[in-house]
């Protein structure tokens, strides 16, 4: 189903437009609390769609990448991201915008935004969360349990995620920011991707 086109609030920001937003970027981006924040504080219906507490949906047999990566745990990614998308769909067909969080590579656009698109539809607006390293490992060491990546791979996967500079999608630096201020200057990204969407 596609994402209807609703244009910017004239007084700025993304207003009450039905959207549906890929929030990218590393493992303590800040891209869960920062999602969570930015769909609460929307004036209309607005629900957060979290890939990992999807993925973590399953029980007994769940695949932690933090083994190793093999067949079981791809595969529950995908099985996830489907889902994800599944409720994406079903949110919009109802009136209800969402915002998605995963750390989607710029190295595998096939798999990454290509499947995210096909999962949601053609009108998802990616923005790309990337403060500094230094923040990442702070934030990443504050973490517990099967969240929290070892500082090799956090430097990894951040090294990767540069590779967005140049993509043409939105890319904030929240380094210097609360999330209050995160979620705004994601709002007003968002309200500028309306008015010119980005091509990927």
């Amino acid at each position: 189903m596609p994402i209807p086109a609703t244009p910017p609030a004239p007084d700025g920001g993304t207003g009450a437009a039905t959207l549906a937003v890929l929030l990218i970027g590393p493992a303590g981006a800040g891209k869960t609390t920062v999602a969570r924040h930015w769909a609460m504080s929307r004036r209309v219906p607005t629900a957060h769609i979290s890939l990992d507490d999807v993925r973590e949906w399953v029980c007994s047999g769940f695949a932690d990448p933090q083994s190793g990566w093999n067949d079981h745990s791809e595969a529950q990614y995908r099985l996830a991201r489907r889902t994800c998308g599944f409720a994406a769909r079903n949110f919009l067909a109802n009136g209800i915008s969402c915002i998605l969080d995963d750390a989607v590579f710029p190295d595998r656009p096939v798999v990454g935004l290509g499947g995210w698109k096909r999962h949601v539809g053609p009108g998802l607006l990616p923005v790309v969360l990337l403060p500094g390293l230094e923040i990442v490992l702070e934030r990443n060491a504050e973490r517990s349990g099967n969240r929290r990546l070892s500082d090799e791979e956090v430097a990894s996967i951040h090294g990767r995620m540069a590779g967005w500079y140049g993509s043409g999608l939105p890319i904030i630096d929240n380094s210097k920011y609360d999330v209050e201020t995160t979620a705004r200057v994601l709002d007003d990204a968002l309200a500028r991707s309306l008015t010119s969407p980005p091509s990927w």
